[in-house]
């Protein structure tokens, strides 16, 4: 029985995983209707956005690895929990406090996800389907992100009650998941009660440095796109470009989440030595696409934009995983994936800030080149440093 239930329980962690994830970006096409509902700048939908960075890194950094001690089912009940708080906290909505209640409580979630859930999946699988099990991973992460501007856009466009209806579905989706969760079988051995778990910071011992710095300012520089691309594109399209449509809006942000799951599933061919560099050289041609669509408020160029960056951002990111994993001891390399994705997690809220301070002075098309020239530089300079030690090893 315990081999039949892990024979698709896989597949189910996965697909609670990406229903997680599909609630982060939930509220991405639906922030114009908010900044009219409520009345707040540019500036406040960053900010607003970013407070789920701060959540997903304050996780991160104080229970990266608790998973490893308690369990991963009770931790993953614990994330779905905090999803379904969140929406709540957006059903509930009576103003701005709301939406930074829901947005923290949607980054408690995903913190709690991102490592144990990929961790529970490839645990599951049997032998034999590990192959798939990656895949399964990497497609819930990011193909969950995608699937929550797609999911909401097409519904504030063509159904009623567009602030309320993507969260109710959403809180459907978040019951069958944990009923799914709580019937997948412990994969931890030895698994403390869950009110034994502690705090525990991640670590970064010395022999890990080399290869930690350069790989995380290229997930920094990957992480950015995806965060400007999900907090300030709609602005841009209804601002910019005069597309108003929201469905439109959701498909062209999950395109960039899409395009990363692609570029995640070419590493393999590549290595993951070689697809650091290549994912920053990648990355530097969406950020081009990005610039040339801000500068002529045209909608084309922002469409390759979210595919050639979204491409090379799970290039880079996945190589980075790949490299800092393999470096690491194993006794550390928890600690040290989830100091990877602490780094990661600023890229999406230091940039986007930036992008929204810059918008009073400069104009969101010029903060946002400025912003593409400041990435563009340190994926260069990841890339290049990244290919210069592959070429020395070999």
């Amino acid at each position: 029985m315990v081999t039949d239930r892990r024979r698709s329980g896989y597949l189910g962690a996965a697909a609670a995983f990406a229903v997680c994830m599909a609630g982060t970006t939930l509220p991405t096409p639906l922030y114009g209707l908010y900044q009219e509902r409520i009345g707040f700048s540019e500036l406040m939908v960053t900010v607003v956005f970013a407070v789920y960075a701060f959540g997903v890194i304050g996780v991160l950094l104080l229970f990266g690895n608790v998973s490893d001690a308690v369990g991963r089912r009770p931790v993953l009940l614990c994330g779905l929990g905090c999803a379904a708080a969140s929406a709540v906290a957006f059903l509930a909505e009576q103003g701005l406090a709301w939406l930074f209640a829901g947005r923290l409580l949607s980054g408690f979630a995903a913190g709690l996800f991102t490592g144990t859930a990929t961790a529970y999946v490839l645990e599951l699988a049997p032998p034999g389907r590990r192959a798939r099990a990656g895949f399964a991973a990497t497609a819930a992460n990011m193909g969950g992100l995608g699937c929550g501007p797609l999911l909401a856009g097409l519904l504030a466009q063509y159904a009623a009650r567009p602030l309320t209806l993507p969260f109710a579905v959403h809180l459907v989706l978040l019951a069958v998941s944990f009923a799914v969760v709580r019937a997948l079988p412990e994969s931890v051995a030895g698994a403390r009660p869950l009110r034994s778990a502690r705090p525990r910071r991640p670590s970064l011992p010395a022999e890990v440095r080399g290869v930690f710095v350069p790989a995380a300012v290229a997930a920094f520089a990957g992480f950015s796109l995806l965060g400007v691309f999900t907090s300030v594109t709609p602005a841009f399209l209804a601002e910019e470009v005069g597309v108003h449509n929201h469905a439109v809006v959701g498909l062209v942000v999950a395109s960039a989440f899409f395009a990363s799951t692609v570029g995640q599933l070419l590493v393999p061919g590549l290595g993951a030595r070689r697809a650091i560099p290549l994912g920053c050289l990648v990355l530097i041609g969406g950020l081009g696409l990005l610039a040339l669509s801000l500068a002529t408020a045209t909608l084309a160029p922002l469409v390759l934009a979210a595919l050639v960056g979204g491409a090379g951002q799970g290039m880079a990111l996945r190589g980075a995983v790949g490299e800092v994993a393999a470096a690491a001891p194993e006794a550390h390399r928890g600690g040290v994936l989830s100091a990877l994705f602490v780094v990661a997690y600023l890229g999406i809220s230091i940039p986007v800030i930036g992008v929204g301070l810059l918008d009073g002075p400069l104009g969101l098309s010029d903060a946002g080149l400025v912003f593409t020239a400041c990435m563009a530089v340190l994926a260069a300079v990841s890339g290049v440093f990244l290919l210069r030690r592959a070429r020395a090893l070999g």
